[in-house]
């Protein structure tokens, strides 16, 4: 759509700081299966984040098919209806039954009160996710898990770089998954990771990101082709150099959000814990309509109406689609704080390029709706 303003906007370094990278694997003729990129990718990745092991692949959706093969869970899973469908997605794919419980209406995570009364014989694991990468009740699902023998596994795609209390909130669980998808604060083109604190895990991923192959005549499990090109790895390495210039940028876009938009009746802003080093991924607001005077919906359409491509994150429920409606847990009236959420969220456009005149913009349209 010409002239519009997109919700979101990649990360892209000088074309031409690229190029050398680009000669570099024409010259190897190296392009996957481990390369020098993809090996310094990920151990840059690893300190950068503060994380002891790191396992990149092509994309988050394959680290999180992957991750519950490593861990090799069965029968149901705990998860969120508030997500992107890729986390539920790939449950299916592992012949898993996805249990939905409700959110905390404040961080919108999962409420770990909610997944202890959904627990049963045949639950083995909990997948939450750190929404907007504001971090989980770690302490209080890791207490749930603990008691119930289950293993945890972060879906964390909204979540590099986020530390809470000095310490970076993806050495939680047992294992967390990012995304390096355009989208993201940090990309890759397409990418992903799994962290984990172990090493023989990191070698079982490993394996079964490459087919399961643990030389050239041994299958160790029925694996699959995850793993990320030299490309994607290379154009990671140099993304590296400007990530903390792109966060910084970020936050000042939300800061400037947070002071037009405070004070404003039926408009509330993201709450971020104390002690949060935050990425700034996303900039949600939430839409009362009784208060605000016009409803998400309307607001939405008068953006749209003036090519500001605002989205809806996340609506409907994942619960809502066909594949996910006939499930027990999918009972609406049980996934009341989730529901409330869809229907009022609304995600304002962020991005590093954002410049002031078209924030001013983009709170001029918010403005003018509530005084029609």
């Amino acid at each position: 759509m010409a002239d519009s303003i997109t919700v979101t906007s990649p990360l892209l370094p000088p074309l031409e700081e690229f190029t050398p990278y680009l000669q570099r694997i024409w010259d190897s003729k190296r392009l996957t299966n481990g390369g020098p990129f993809h090996e310094q990718l990920e151990r840059e990745l690893a300190e950068y984040l503060g994380v002891q092991h790191l396992s990149l692949f092509s994309n988050g959706t394959l680290a999180l098919v992957t991750a519950l093969q490593a861990l090799r869970i069965t029968g149901e899973v705990i998860t969120t209806p508030y997500s992107f469908v890729a986390t539920s997605h790939s449950l299916l794919w592992n012949n898993l039954k996805p249990v939905f419980v409700d959110i905390d209406p404040v961080t919108k995570n999962l409420d770990p009160r909610r997944i202890a009364e959904a627990i049963t014989p045949a639950t083995s694991a909990i997948l939450p996710v750190h929404c907007y990468g504001v971090p989980c009740d770690v302490e209080g699902i890791q207490a749930v898990a603990d008691t119930y023998g289950l293993k945890v596994i972060y879906d964390a795609a909204h979540a590099f770089g986020v530390r809470h209390n000095g310490a970076s909130i993806l050495n939680n669980g047992d294992l967390s998954i990012l995304s390096f998808h355009a989208t993201k604060v940090f990309n890759t083109f397409e990418g992903g990771a799994i962290i984990c604190r172990d090493e023989k895990i990191k070698q079982r991923i490993d394996y079964l990101k490459n087919f399961g192959f643990a030389d050239e005549v041994t299958v160790m499990a029925p694996g699959i082709n995850g793993k990320m090109n030299e490309l994607q790895a290379a154009f990671g390495v140099l993304q590296l150099r400007y990530i903390d210039e792109a966060l910084s940028r970020r936050q000042k876009v939300f800061e400037y959000y947070r002071s037009a938009l405070e004070g404003i009746p039926g408009i509330s802003l993201l709450e971020q814990p104390q002690g949060l080093d935050w990425n700034y991924a996303y900039c949600p607001i939430l839409v009362d309509g009784e208060r605000f005077g016009v409803s998400r919906d309307e607001l939405y359409d008068r953006y749209r109406a003036e090519n500001i491509l605002v989205r809806r994150y996340f609506y409907p429920l994942i619960c809502e689609f066909p594949m996910y409606r006939g499930l027990p847990s999918s009972d609406l009236s049980q996934l009341g704080n989730a529901y409330n959420v869809s229907r009022q969220v609304l995600c304002l456009p962020i991005y590093p390029d954002l410049d002031p005149q078209t924030q001013a913009k983009i709170i001029e349209v918010l403005m003018r709706a509530q005084a029609a």
